[in-house]
C-alpha cells in the first residue's frame, strides 16, 4: 500500500472576498475528488487570495499514486483564476 500526499500553494487572483475564495476552493476540491483523492484546505484560511490544499490518495503501486497526484496538479493548473505557486509530493510506502 502506498499513500501519496500533494501540497498545493495557490493564489486565487479573482477572489475579492472570503466568500469568493470558498467558492473557488469548493470547485477545485470537487474536481479533485472525482480523481478519488481526499482534499482539505490546510493553510491561509484567513487570506482571501491564498490557500494551501492537501491532496491525498492511496494505491497499491507507488507509480499509480504518483500518477493520480500529477493528474490532480494538472487539473488545478487548468482552473481559471487559480495560479499554482508551488507543489510538493510525498510518497509513503511499505518501507516507511
Amino acid at each position: 500500500m502506498f499513500v501519496a500526499l500533494l501540497r498545493l500553494d495557490l493564489r486565487l487572483q479573482d477572489a475579492a472576498s472570503l466568500k469568493d475564495k470558498r467558492s473557488v476552493v469548493r470547485g477545485v476540491a470537487a474536481s479533485l475528488r472525482k480523481l478519488n483523492c481526499a482534499v482539505a484546505e490546510v493553510d491561509h484560511q484567513d487570506l482571501r487570495q491564498r490557500t494551501t490544499l492537501a491532496v491525498a490518495t492511496v494505491a497499491g503501486e507507488g507509480f499509480h499514486a504518483r500518477r493520480v497526484l500529477v493528474t490532480a496538479e494538472r487539473e488545478v493548473e487548468r482552473t481559471p483564476g487559480v495560479e499554482l505557486l508551488s507543489s510538493d509530493v510525498t510518497l509513503y510506502g511499505p518501507e516507511d
